[in-house]
């Protein structure tokens, strides 16, 4: 699951990244505005998270535009700005939420984890494939009702290959989606999932996580070969 980081402050940026890399998400950084709100344009976001004093444009009109363009991704504004008259204008141009810095950590992770939820909420809450289910909010996975422990880059890896379930996914996509951006070795693809054949699909005598020669992988309904 990617989150995008849009913050002009280098130190806090990185902080975060690191952070939030080691709960289990990938994490882009932008340091303006204009950047920031061309990721936010051509990037698969879980959850923006937006700073509002912004060189080039400023957080809350990359806000605005982002809604203007029915753009839905849920926003949290993370500011200095800390007036309730900076806080209705921001969540008044569409954000989602609101948290003014000095912030604790443990509430910033909490305040995202909401915000997923509320934007799964509106998709199915669970993706199924066959038997083969995950809870993105709860990131819990589950084969024939049983539960499978999974580490945060197995069940984001897994969790792409379930939302395009049938299709053949790049290991470029896998690791844009689950990885680092520094992180350009397919190899870390193909040992994770490696990894998931075993706990999804030996252990159950399956093989619904398949290779595609030259492409990646793709995750199918094999129940009928079961």
């Amino acid at each position: 699951m990617r989150i995008l980081v849009v913050e002009d402050e280098v130190d806090l940026a990185r902080t975060l990244h690191t952070g939030l890399t080691a709960e289990g998400y990938s994490v882009d950084l932008a340091h303006d505005g204009r950047q920031g709100l061309w990721m936010a344009r051509s990037g698969d976001y879980a959850v923006v998270v937006l700073d509002l004093m912004l060189p080039g444009l400023n957080g809350y009109k990359v806000c605005a535009q982002l809604r203007r363009e029915g753009n839905a991704t849920p926003i949290l504004v993370l500011t200095a700005k800390a007036g309730e008259w900076d806080q209705a204008e921001a969540l008044d141009t569409g954000a989602d939420d609101y948290l003014a810095k000095p912030f604790s950590y443990l509430v910033l992770v909490a305040r995202l984890r909401a915000l997923v939820r509320r934007a799964v909420a509106v998709a199915p809450p669970v993706l199924a494939v066959g038997d083969l289910s995950l809870d993105v909010a709860a990131r819990i996975c589950r084969r024939a009702g049983a539960r499978v422990d999974l580490t945060p880059r197995e069940f984001s890896v897994l969790e792409l290959l379930a939302r395009r379930a049938g299709q053949a996914v790049s290991k470029a996509d896998l690791l844009y989606h689950a990885w680092p951006d520094d992180a350009l070795d397919p190899n870390l693809v193909e040992a994770r999932v490696s990894v998931l054949r075993k706990k999804v699909d030996a252990v159950f005598s399956r093989q619904s996580l398949q290779t595609v020669r030259g492409i990646g992988y793709r995750l199918v309904d094999d129940r009928e070969h079961g």
